[in-house]
């Protein structure tokens, strides 16, 4: 139980002669909530893409819950893994995009119904009656039949969560999921990552602009610069005594802007 539910050891990710990622070690608990900030260009939402294995790496392994993501042992040896083990064990990953990528023609309890019954093979029923499930929980019990083009942009983006919850992910991943709404949207959302931290078994990884909720809610802030882990520590710590120079200006820059 002592290891980690995460781990990046040596991640790189290169785009031609740009390296995106260079030599990250990270390492995540169980139950842990770790947000990651920084500038536009600096690997952030790289490494959730890597960790839904939506991005392959160049170099290092990732882990999750003991076990090699990106490989699998073969004949001894670390190999790449292949498409069959990447599925198994990113099966225990849940991701929550920007933009929602809600399918337009399911209703939201089709939403939430169709990975459990196409992946996991759930019943239709077993799979209707844990989508409703999550959609009371998120609020949105009464919009269940509702299409997407009848929801708010906060709306999609909790039938969304309830999409991803549907799945009893291990580990959920939120990927900038406030910035495509209008202000007034985005305390819904956070409301509802509020309680999946407090009453969901879940190690949880989040990349924000939100630096009000970063420092509430995370156990953890990371701040990525260049690739890299520039620095990291408490909420209280980053956000009140900064030790990097580049952080104190990232922070003074986007504190300045609200």
């Amino acid at each position: 139980m002592n290891q980690p539910m995460v781990r990046f050891e040596n991640v790189t990710k290169r785009y031609g002669a740009l390296t995106v990622l260079d030599k990250l070690n990270l390492d995540i608990s169980r139950n842990e909530k770790v947000s990651i900030i920084g500038p536009s260009g600096s690997g952030k939402t790289t490494v959730l893409r890597m960790l839904m294995t939506l991005e392959r790496i160049n170099d290092g392994v990732i882990w999750v819950n003991g076990e090699p993501l990106t490989h699998m042992q073969r004949s001894g040896r670390m190999v790449p893994a292949n498409n069959r083990h990447l599925r198994r064990v990113r099966g225990q990953i849940g991701m929550v995009f920007q933009h929602f990528n809600l399918f337009p023609h399911m209703t939201a309890l089709q939403n939430c119904m169709e990975a459990p019954v196409s992946v996991l093979g759930l019943s239709k029923p077993e799979a209707e009656a844990r989508a409703a499930e999550l959609l009371d929980m998120v609020g949105l019990g009464e919009k269940k039949n509702h299409f997407p083009i009848q929801l708010s942009g906060g709306q999609k983006q909790r039938v969304a969560i309830a999409r991803a919850l549907a799945m009893r992910p291990k580990v959920m991943l939120f990927d900038e999921v406030t910035s495509a709404l209008d202000p007034e949207l985005v305390g819904e959302v956070l409301n509802v990552i509020r309680k999946l931290g407090a009453e969901y078994d879940l190690t949880m990884l989040m990349v924000t602009h939100q630096m009000g909720f970063a420092k509430e809610f995370s156990d953890r802030v990371c701040f990525f610069y260049g690739g890299k882990i520039a620095e990291q520590g408490s909420p209280d710590q980053l956000f009140g005594d900064p030790q990097n120079e580049r952080t104190r200006q990232f922070l003074s820059a986007v504190l300045e802007a609200k």
